[in-house]
């Protein structure tokens, strides 16, 4: 009994999803000529409403840690941990603009990859080797430039809970980039968020589990004077370090 009803809840979400979905996708082609600030105004509204239609429809909730911590005045770099759909949600209603670091191929699904073709992300193909690393550089530090956020998952997929991925090093090369392209050296601060959503929203699974998921947001912090490696490992230590201290987000 238990199970059917975390189905039909599931289900009474995805139909939320995707009629908003829907929606946002009519209004798309309406909005393609706006400048990328303007869309990015209108369609984000879309993530809120779905972190809340799942609170009310599956009883997933979430707790935030360290919003203070973020400088709306001071944009920068967000390397986060990726357990889930969830925190794909989450980011974009808790932060100023953002650039997201994605597989081109994104831009092939009919008016949902229109929509995201129109708040700057930073597009890149994952089979392209080292000029796919130019791109995140050279586009990514153009983003920061005017002024939007950038948000890179280094482990470059959905990673289940309990379970650790060798970090990518995407994310630290962009900031190591735009410290050694700065003239003081500080370049752009990175921004590490760590979650557990992968335990309420797992990776392929219809069901969604009621609960309460953890999001940490740390201080940001200076690559001045680090190298690649350096970053990177400072980032992981500090994601699984928080993730650790966390308390189940689904309760047994």
């Amino acid at each position: 009994m238990k199970k059917i009803i975390l189905i039909i809840r599931a289900t009474l979400f995805w139909v939320g999803f995707a009629l908003s979905t829907v929606l946002v996708g009519l209004v798309t082609p309406f909005i393609y000529f706006l400048p990328p600030e303007t869309c990015y105004k209108i369609l984000v509204p879309w993530t809120s409403f779905n972190i809340w239609w799942l609170k009310l429809s599956c009883g997933v909730d979430y707790k935030i840690k360290g919003l203070e911590n973020i400088d709306p005045e001071n944009n920068g770099i967000i390397l986060a941990n990726h357990q889930s759909t969830w925190e794909t949600l989450l980011i974009p209603s808790i932060f100023p603009p953002i650039s997201w670091v994605l597989k081109k191929e994104l831009f092939r699904i009919p008016f949902f990859g229109w929509a995201l073709s129109r708040v700057k992300p930073i597009a890149i193909d994952r089979n392209a080797g080292s000029s796919a690393v130019d791109q995140v550089k050279t586009n990514g530090k153009q983003r920061l430039d005017e002024g939007n956020w950038v948000c890179i998952f280094p482990e470059g997929t959905r990673v289940k809970p309990g379970h650790s991925e060798r970090y990518k090093l995407g994310g630290a090369i962009l900031a190591e980039y735009c410290a050694r392209k700065s003239d003081d050296g500080n370049g752009y601060p990175v921004y590490p968020l760590a979650h557990n959503a992968g335990e309420c929203w797992p990776r392929h699974s219809y069901i969604k589990y009621p609960g309460t998921i953890s999001v940490s947001i740390g201080k940001p912090f200076s690559v001045k004077g680090l190298d690649v490696a350096t970053i990177n490992e400072k980032v992981k230590s500090w994601i699984e370090s928080e993730i650790e201290k966390m308390p189940p987000a689904v309760k047994s």
